[in-house]
C-alpha cells in the first residue's frame, strides 16, 4: 500500500515501536495471487457459519494473558499504550495474521502518543470540597505537584476568549462555564492570563469529566465540577464575596511511541477498500477485554476466515493504538493519507465493545444529512441483519466517542454498532434485550474488572457474524453504495462534543 511504507520486519516487541528504517511495502506474489483466485467468491452466509464461539473464547483467554504481562509494572492486567501489555496486544495483532500467508499485506504505523496519569487531587471551594469535583484528563500538575491557594474568580461568558478574564485573575482559581470552545481551550486562556488553576462548571444537569486533549505550555491544573455545585459559588460570587480556595494535582503528562497495525488482502480491486478496525489498547486501570478486546478480537477472528474466500474489493483491517488517550491512532493514520489514498476508502467501520454484560444492540445513528454520504446505507445495513434474525436494535449518538470521528470528518462514510459502556440500560430497554434496569450496560467500563468474566458470549457472536456480514456485503460488491466524490466533510456536520471516551467541549 502506498499510504503505509514501514513493514514489521520481525516479530519483535522492540522493533515494533523503536524501528527507524524505512522498508518498501511487500510486493504481490503472483503465484500466491493465482491461488488466491482459486478460491470461492466472499458470501455473508459463507463466512458466519466459520464464526464460533469456541474461537472466540480462546482469542479472549490469550488476550487476557497478554494484558497479565503488565502485572510487574502497573500491580494488575493493562493494555494500556506504553505498556507490555499493550505492547504484547500489537505483536499478537501481526503474527496472528503474519501467519495467515500471502492473503494480506500487513504494515505497522508508529507515532508519538499522549499518555497521561492522576495520582492524587483535590479540590476545595471556601470551605467546601464539592462532591462532583473530578481532575480532567491530561491536565498537568499544580505548581510543584503541591497545593495552590488563591481566591475565586468567576470568568465573563464562556472563557473563550482572552478578554473573558478580568485583570483580577493573576494568582487566581479561574471558574468557568462550560460551553462553545474546548476544555483545553479554557484551560490555555485561564494559564495565560495568570490563574494558577482552573475549575470548569458544567452548563447542564450532572457531573463533568473531560480531558484537555493535546497538551499546550498554557495549560493549567484543571478540574470539573457540576452545575449543581457550582451554583452557590456563583452566586456568592456575583454578589461580590471572596471565596479563598485550594487547588492540588499531582499528575504527568508525557508522550510515548506507539503503533497502529493494518492488514489489507492483496486480492480484489486495490482502489475501492473496505475498511474496518477497533482499537488495540485498554485504559491503564484494566485489562480491557470487552473494551476493545471484543473489537480487536472480532477483526482477527473474521481477518482469519476471509482468507479462505476470494474478494472482489480490498479489505483493510486496522487496529488502533491511544484510543483511549482520544482517538490518537486512527486521527493520525487519517492525517497522513492523500487525497488519493482517502478516495480509495469507500466506507469505514467502528468495531467498539461488542459484548457488553448488560448488553443493547446498538446502532450508529449516522445520517447521511450531516454525514459524508453513504453512512446512513451503512447504518441501515446493520439494522436490516437485526431485523432479518428477528433482534432488537437502538440507534445510539454519532457523536465522536470511537475511531470513525477522524473518517467522517475527512469525507469517509462511517458506522458501526456497539453493545454499550457507562450508559444506563432503561425498563424498556430491558424489555428489548434483556439484562437489568438501572445498571451500566458495562457495569465493569474502564475498570480492573474488564475481564473474560466481564463478556456476554451470545452477543459477542451475533456481533462477530455482523461484522462478518458487513464485510461479506462489500467486499463481494459496493454496487448500489454512493461513491466517493469528495475528501470534505459535510457542510451540515456538528462539532463533536467527544473525541473519544471523554468529552472535550
Amino acid at each position: 500500500m502506498a499510504i503505509m511504507n514501514r513493514i514489521l520486519p520481525i516479530l519483535a516487541l522492540s522493533s515494533l515501536v523503536s524501528a527507524s528504517a524505512v522498508q518498501q511495502p511487500l510486493q504481490k506474489i503472483p503465484e500466491a495471487q493465482a491461488l488466491i483466485n482459486t478460491k470461492p467468491l466472499i458470501t455473508s452466509d459463507a463466512i458466519q457459519d466459520l464464526i464460533t464461539s469456541k474461537n472466540l473464547m480462546k482469542r479472549a483467554e490469550e488476550l487476557y494473558k497478554i494484558a497479565e504481562l503488565s502485572l510487574d509494572e502497573y500491580n494488575h492486567p493493562t493494555r494500556v499504550i506504553g505498556s507490555p501489555g499493550h505492547l504484547g496486544t500489537v505483536d499478537y495483532i501481526y503474527s496472528t495474521i503474519a501467519e495467515l500467508g500471502d492473503y494480506y499485506e500487513i504494515s505497522n504505523q508508529t507515532f508519538p502518543a499522549v499518555m497521561g496519569n492522576i495520582f492524587e487531587y483535590r479540590l476545595v471551594l471556601g470551605n467546601h470540597v464539592p462532591n462532583s469535583a473530578s481532575a480532567m484528563s491530561l491536565t498537568p500538575p499544580t505548581k510543584n505537584k503541591e497545593p495552590v491557594f488563591g481566591p475565586l474568580v468567576l470568568v465573563a461568558n464562556d472563557g473563550c476568549d482572552e478578554s473573558d478574564y478580568p485583570s483580577n485573575i493573576t494568582g487566581s482559581i479561574a471558574f468557568i462555564r462550560r460551553g462553545t470552545c474546548a476544555f483545553g481551550d479554557k484551560s490555555a486562556n485561564a494559564g495565560k492570563a495568570g490563574a494558577i488553576a482552573a475549575v470548569v462548571y458544567n452548563n447542564m444537569k450532572g457531573s463533568l469529566s473531560g480531558t484537555l486533549g493535546e497538551p499546550s505550555k498554557y495549560h493549567i491544573a484543571t478540574f470539573g465540577i457540576s452545575d449543581q455545585d457550582a451554583q452557590p459559588y456563583i452566586r456568592e460570587l456575583q454578589a461580590g464575596k471572596i471565596i479563598n480556595s485550594s487547588a492540588y494535582i499531582d499528575s504527568i503528562v508525557t508522550k510515548t511511541g506507539t503503533t497502529n497495525i493494518i492488514a489489507q488482502t492483496k486480492g480484489g480491486d486495490q482502489e475501492n477498500c473496505v475498511m474496518l478496525g477497533g482499537h488495540s489498547d485498554s485504559v491503564a486501570e484494566g485489562p480491557g477485554i470487552n473494551d476493545d478486546g471484543t473489537g480487536t478480537m472480532t477483526l482477527l477472528e473474521v481477518a482469519t476466515q476471509l482468507v479462505n474466500f476470494k474478494v472482489n474489493n480490498c479489505v483493510r483491517f486496522a487496529w488502533w493504538a491511544g484510543e483511549e488517550e482520544g482517538l490518537l491512532g486512527s486521527d493520525y493514520y487519517v492525517s497522513q493519507l492523500s487525497e488519493k489514498e482517502n478516495m480509495k476508502i469507500r466506507l469505514f467501520m467502528d468495531y467498539d465493545m461488542l459484548a457488553s454484560p448488560n448488553f443493547a444492540y446498538q446502532v450508529y445513528d449516522a445520517r447521511d444529512n450531516v454525514n459524508p454520504v453513504g453512512s446512513e446505507e451503512l447504518r441501515d445495513l446493520y439494522t436490516a441483519y437485526y431485523e432479518k434474525h428477528e433482534l432488537n436494535y437502538t440507534y445510539i449518538a454519532f457523536d465522536g466517542r470511537s475511531d470513525y470521528d477522524a473518517f467522517i470528518k475527512n469525507g469517509i462514510p462511517g458506522g458501526g454498532i456497539a453493545t454499550g459502556a457507562e450508559g444506563i440500560k432503561t425498563k424498556e430497554e430491558v424489555e428489548m434485550f434483556g439484562g437489568t434496569a438501572g445498571q451500566w450496560y458495562d457495569p465493569c467500563y474502564h475498570q480492573l474488572c474488564d475481564d473474560i468474566s466481564n463478556l456476554n458470549f451470545e452477543a459477542w457472536v451475533v456481533n462477530t457474524k455482523l461484522v462478518a456480514h458487513s464485510v461479506a456485503t462489500y467486499a463481494e460488491s459496493f454496487k448500489g453504495f454512493p461513491k466517493r466524490t469528495s475528501i470534505m466533510a459535510s457542510a451540515q456536520q456538528e462539532r463533536s462534543l467527544y473525541h473519544g471516551p471523554q468529552l472535550v467541549m
